[in-house]
């Protein structure tokens, strides 16, 4: 269906990727990180709440949104490079507590299944049904717990229950997320060694912080959508303040990536020009679509009364 929305000609000029930019996008986003997180230190140990405060929010959801270059590069269409591509989504991977090798392999399939049931790997983990289990989603609980679980067993070597996992992958899966557990254990040394809470105050705590936020974001992507193959209305994409897209590698425009996800993040507003028309699903803002699914919610359940 995809290849009949844009032209030869327009799918070639939006097809191109580029370092310069992809580095522009990532030196942006680690000054946030660094920023936010300096200014998250130097207020812990005084009486600038008022400092402290939004800085740890910042600073966790910078953190968290670590998930937007892991992903664009996971495509290989952060830069042009791709060994710089796989270095970059290795390190954001490491940041976000996701590890990239792994999360390839499940993208893949994501992209591959979009919403089919039984088959897309998203679906895996249940939408909230319930108000209880959308607040329960959104507290970032079941992300950490997944995401423990799933390292420990990679890193054990029981691969063979992932499906979206080649065998000619599985090592090189194993293998990366062992240094990752490796690079965390290290990190957890150093802070032990030292006396010191660093790995928990300035990772653990922070990311903790902006998962609910990342929760809500990533919740609005395919939530409420059709569970089918038509890439125009099993994806949604949610229109938000042009500070926060620049940030997110432009991940709100989710409809644009699934019909095309060769186009890099910085042509995807082009692509949305072209293509927008023809959507079914548009949010208005991460606050509008959420409450969208909150009322969704509240019908089923009176219904189920």
């Amino acid at each position: 269906m995809s290849n009949q929305l844009l032209s030869v000609e327009d799918l070639k000029s939006l097809n191109v990727r580029s370092t310069s930019q992809g580095l522009i996008r990532w030196t942006f986003h680690l000054s946030v990180m660094a920023v936010s997180g300096y200014l998250w230190a130097t207020s812990l140990n005084s009486d600038r709440w008022f400092i402290a405060i939004p800085s740890v929010i910042i600073y966790g959801f910078s953190l968290a949104m670590m998930f937007a270059p892991l992903h664009e590069s996971s495509h290989r269409t952060a830069f042009a490079n791709n060994q710089l591509s796989d270095a970059i989504a290795w390190l954001a991977g490491l940041l976000s507590f996701y590890n990239s090798t792994f999360y390839r392999q499940y993208h893949k399939w994501h992209h591959r299944y979009t919403q089919i049931p039984d088959r897309d790997p998203e679906l895996s983990d249940r939408k909230p049904e319930t108000i209880q289990e959308y607040l329960w989603e959104i507290s970032g609980i079941p992300w950490w717990i997944g995401k423990v679980k799933t390292h420990l067993r990679v890193a054990l070597g029981k691969v063979a229950d992932y499906e979206y996992i080649p065998e000619t992958q599985r090592d090189q899966v194993i293998r990366s997320t062992r240094w990752q557990l490796l690079v965390y254990a290290v990190a957890i040394a150093i802070s032990i060694g030292f006396k010191q809470p660093w790995f928990l105050l300035y990772w653990v705590f922070p990311l903790a912080i902006g998962q609910p936020i990342l929760r809500f974001i990533l919740l609005t992507e395919h939530t409420g959508c059709t569970n089918d193959a038509n890439g125009l209305t099993n994806t949604r994409t949610t229109l938000t303040l042009p500070i926060l897209r620049y940030l997110m590698w432009n991940i709100p425009f989710h409809v644009e990536h699934h019909l095309y996800p060769s186009i890099p993040f910085y042509l995807l507003p082009a692509a949305h020009e072209k293509l927008h028309h023809q959507f079914t699903h548009i949010g208005s803002g991460y606050v509008t679509v959420n409450l969208e699914i909150i009322d969704q919610i509240q019908n089923r359940e009176q219904v189920a009364l």
